[in-house]
């Protein structure tokens, strides 16, 4: 049995997108011979909303060490929040000691708090164990430079800078690379050419059975994010929001309203909602999706909650919709990691995507739902209407999902994945 140290700072029970492929995977690493502990950030020291259920779903038998981290209270006087940054020294230290007293074969950086990986080359270095970074999202990344400064992150210029000096001394002596989409590889491989003699592999987020059936089980506990009136047809999001899933919104919205203009007795009882949309503190977060509908003058239709909510409330929330929708990017490289329990609820799914990104494929591929061009502006507006019209009439919909087809992205199929790129990356090693 080989043994992998995973580096993920925020762990169970935060709620943190991020790392979601590690927990769904830690109940199938042995069955493809991989014995795994994980080395998280304490909770007292995250930012994250929790949800305790999310513990229901870690076995009992997998190790997970909890270390310190400089407190943001401290480091935020100076600018600095970001948790890889105030974990990072702790992170040197417990992981020498750990080293020193246990073999590991490898180590797997899962986590969008890149910084970290860092370590990754001192840590081969020091106790010659190779390490393989997962790209869950771009890393350095030129996107925002031509964006106009209210639409980019905060502190964008030092991430910017960190960004960039970081990123090559991680990249250039890791031994594999995972990316949840080929465009994320393609383009590192582009700025380190060696990485094309890497073992790289691209692999989704996987669907968690478990997930629906932790949720089922405490229904009872949880509360909608939306006011369920019975009259009316709830078309639900739930996920992060931005300027850059503005257009994705846009093209629903105005096929909303082209919908309202041409049959107003049927579209008048469709309503939406954005439910988690910001990573603000609570209470702080900008509504970038709502003025979208605003805009186009039909606000009073759509709802935007931009407080985060827990993982298994989300689950819950997307069950008791009439439909889904999932907002996605004018970029191919996009992919939504919350995509499969969307596909798992076996609801109306309408999606606006570019068709040559995966999470696109994936749904086109299974049948799961409807997916519009993002960069079809008017087709789209003329296909999405004709969706909301049949989700108004209350026309039954007979969800044709391709479940063979979907095996394939279950999480046990994801992990057997990811471990194949371990046992290729201690070969070159």
């Amino acid at each position: 049995m080989k043994r992998a140290l995973i580096i993920s700072p925020y762990f169970a029970p935060s709620n943190a997108a991020d790392m979601q492929r590690v927990r769904m995977s830690l109940p199938f690493y042995r069955e493809f011979d991989w014995e795994v502990e994980v080395v998280c950030v304490a909770e007292k020291y995250t930012d994250a909303v929790f949800d305790y259920l999310l513990n229901e779903s870690v076995p009992n038998d997998i190790k997970i060490h909890r270390i310190n981290a400089l407190s943001k209270k401290i480091t935020y006087k100076f600018g600095l929040g970001s948790i890889a940054l105030r974990s990072l020294w702790h992170y040197k230290a417990f992981v020498n000691k750990l080293l020193n007293k246990e073999k590991f074969d490898l180590i797997f950086f899962s986590t969008t708090q890149f910084p970290v990986c860092v370590l990754g080359p001192y840590w081969k270095r020091k106790f010659g164990i190779p390490y393989v970074i997962d790209i869950q999202d771009p890393w350095f990344t030129n996107y925002y430079e031509d964006k106009p400064k209210h639409k980019r992150p905060k502190k964008y210029w030092f991430s910017y800078r960190l960004d960039k000096y970081l990123e090559p001394i991680a990249m250039k002596s890791v031994s594999g690379l995972m990316a949840v989409s080929d465009a994320y590889m393609e383009d590192l491989t582009i700025r380190y050419p060696h990485l094309l003699k890497v073992p790289r592999a691209t692999i989704t987020f996987g669907g968690f059975k478990k997930d629906l059936e932790i949720a089922s089980k405490h229904n009872s506990n949880f509360k909608l994010s939306f006011n369920k009136i019975p009259d009316y047809r709830h078309i639900v999001y739930v996920g992060r929001g931005g300027f850059d899933m503005q257009r994705a919104v846009m093209i629903l919205m105005k096929a909303f309203k082209e919908g309202l203009k041409s049959f107003p007795e049927k579209f008048k009882i469709l309503r939406f909602h954005f439910i988690g949309t910001s990573y603000a503190p609570l209470g702080s977060g900008q509504k970038t999706l709502l003025s979208v509908a605003e805009k186009l003058g039909v606000g009073d239709y759509v709802t935007e909650q931009t407080d985060r909510i827990s993982f298994y409330e989300s689950i819950y929330n997307l069950q008791n919709a009439d439909a889904l929708f999932i907002p996605g990017h004018e970029k191919p490289a996009y992919t939504a990691s919350k995509m499969y329990p969307y596909i798992m609820t076996e609801k109306p799914i309408i999606a606006v995507f570019n068709l040559e990104s995966s999470a696109a494929q994936s749904l086109i591929a299974c049948k799961a739902g409807f997916v519009a061009d993002i960069l079809d502006f008017k087709k789209s507006i003329i296909e999405i209407k004709f969706f909301l019209k049949n989700i108004a009439e209350d026309k039954a919909f007979e969800i044709e999902t391709d479940w063979n087809e979907f095996e394939q992205y279950r999480a046990k199929a994801t992990t057997k994945k990811q471990c194949d790129l371990f046992d290729d990356a201690l070969k070159i090693s």
